[in-house]
């Protein structure tokens, strides 16, 4: 560091890096990918929720990954975390379910209550 310029630039990619870390105001979304989401279709998944928001061009989202929640009988599982609002988790998510909570409670902010899985 050579000067005070360079010291804010530091601090500044810091705050970046926390609010990405924290979430900020960024949706998340987590799927789980424990060998029995795996195997139940987790990556198919993975790779669904990603083409969707990429189609429907939504920038702010996370997603991270989690090991085994214990529910392995409704694998995939997802959570999803609007700023402000309570974590809810689907089961069962597939490509078709994936587009339609996506669409549903990420874009219009509506739950979608016959695949909410409750913890």
């Amino acid at each position: 560091m050579k000067s005070l310029e360079d010291l804010r630039k530091l601090r500044d990619s810091a705050r970046q890096t926390l609010h990405l870390r924290e979430g900020g105001e960024n949706i998340q979304i987590v799927i789980g990918m424990g060998t029995c989401g795996i195997a139940a279709g987790a990556r198919e998944t993975l790779a669904a929720i990603m083409q969707e928001l990429r189609q429907l061009n939504i920038p702010n989202v996370i997603i991270t990954q989690t090991g085994c929640a214990g529910l392995c009988d409704k694998e995939p599982l997802i959570d999803i975390i609007l700023p402000g609002e309570p974590r809810v988790t689907y089961g069962k998510v597939d490509a078709e379910r994936a587009h339609e909570i996506i669409v549903e409670h990420v874009l219009n902010k509506r739950v979608v209550s016959k695949w909410v899985v409750e913890r």
